[in-house]
């Protein structure tokens, strides 16, 4: 049976061959789930205090300031054994994936954690309504038709008229807008200087249509 130790974060020895990258992003991701859930895993040591298993969350332990961290001591394992089982375990974490329906199921309702700061797309985490249509397949030649609405995380886009009170009701709800960002067209028959000579949709009306 494995026991736990505490000992000073400061004693403890990185790996210096460890082949497993961690980047700032994803030490940012094992901090937020530290601070969001408690440092539930300890680092595995050998009998020099060398890390076996655990590189990411010692750096991350390391810049949240800890001082006293848990530990298990894995020194039953040969030298050789020792330098298997890291890559070893590195490599077994990354031998399969999700469950993808299942996993939109569980992000779906998780609403009090943000689960995109672990990394998890924020496109997993959208609940489809009547009005909301599901993000479709893409094609070689991607399409989308007036009146579709996705679901983005927290925000949501719309293929409508912002000139259409019910596209803008559909798009927000009873919601107050905070920040408006349009370009409408100028009604000045804008024609493009590429060989293309793109135009611009409603930009040579009538001036009453204009108004």
């Amino acid at each position: 049976m494995m026991k736990l130790e505490k000992i000073a974060l400061g004693a403890i020895v990185p790996y210096e061959r460890n082949a497993k990258k961690h980047p700032q992003t994803q030490i940012e991701q094992i901090k937020q789930s530290i601070l969001k859930f408690g440092n539930n895993d300890p680092i595995a040591i050998d009998e020099n205090n060398v890390i076996i298993e655990g590189h990411g969350r010692y750096l991350a332990l390391k810049e949240l300031g800890h001082e006293l961290v848990p530990v298990i001591r894995l020194s039953h394992l040969s030298d050789e054994k020792k330098r298997a089982y890291i890559l070893a375990h590195n490599k077994l974490t990354l031998n399969t994936d999700f469950d993808m329906e299942l996993l939109q199921l569980e992000l779906q309702n998780i609403l009090d954690v943000d689960m995109s700061l672990f990394g998890f797309s924020a496109s997993l985490f959208s609940h489809q309504d009547k009005e909301e249509i599901a993000m479709p397949v893409v094609k070689e030649e991607p399409q989308i038709e007036a009146g579709q609405l996705y679901q983005l995380g927290p925000h949501r886009l719309m293929c409508g008229d912002v000139r259409n009170p019910l596209d803008m009701k559909r798009l927000i709800g009873n919601k107050t807008i905070d920040l408006y960002v349009t370009d409408p067209p100028y009604n000045v028959a804008y024609v493009g200087k590429t060989k293309e000579a793109l135009t611009i949709q409603n930009d040579a009306m009538e001036q009453a249509q204009y108004r």
